[in-house]
């Protein structure tokens, strides 16, 4: 079986996945996310040259601890660094390719141009959004304009403290359905005396 191509990103209430300089300091940090588990269901990550430049501008070369890392770009040079690979090549030839291989599923790590690129190409097989509660007005888009895609809803929860909800979504004709929602830490319990 083909491994899973998964859009998982952090969107805006109106429908950004940065605002319109880059920015993502409206993303929350929820505590009930346990990002080590949310990671450990990846072993790739794919992204754009813009989102890749985000990275290694908090230092280093954008490596993401336990995955390789595939970045796409036209204008960069194609170069290897340590966990990363930066690429030339067609998007929807390069995924395809990682997708027929054996591992854990692939995360498409931000970018909606690369989103959309790799949608029209019928190689998404999830589309996995924390919608944070905040209004942006502009910014960069989830989807760029393009053809319409009808998505069936795998899993919701909500996430009290912060707002968030989490929403998971199978592509029809994807590898299999979307996953559960399995990377929020339980609830504690509580004692009653």
């Amino acid at each position: 079986m083909s491994r899973r191509l998964r859009y998982h990103v952090a969107v805006s209430l109106d429908g950004f996945i940065a605002g319109p300089k880059g920015e993502y300091d409206w993303i929350v940090m929820d505590p009930s996310i346990d990002f080590a588990a949310l990671f450990k269901e990846f072993d790739t990550a794919v992204m754009g040259r813009k989102t890749w430049q985000v990275l290694t501008a908090q230092g280093g070369d954008g490596a993401m601890p336990g995955l390789d890392v595939v970045v796409f770009s036209r204008t960069l040079p194609t170069a290897t660094h340590p966990g990363v690979r930066i690429v030339n090549d067609d998007p929807c030839k390069v995924v395809a390719a990682l997708k027929a291989r054996p591992g854990r599923d692939i995360w498409l790590y931000g970018g909606g141009t690369l989103f959309r690129v790799l949608l029209d190409g019928g190689l998404v097989d999830t589309v996995e959004v924390a919608v944070v509660p905040v209004l942006l007005g502009s910014g960069i888009p989830l989807l760029p304009p393009g053809a319409a895609t009808k998505l069936s809803l795998a899993d919701q929860k909500t996430l009290p403290a912060s707002g968030i909800v989490a929403i998971a979504y199978s592509v029809p004709g994807g590898v299999g359905p979307a996953p559960r929602i399995r990377y929020l830490k339980p609830k504690k319990r509580q004692v009653r005396t």
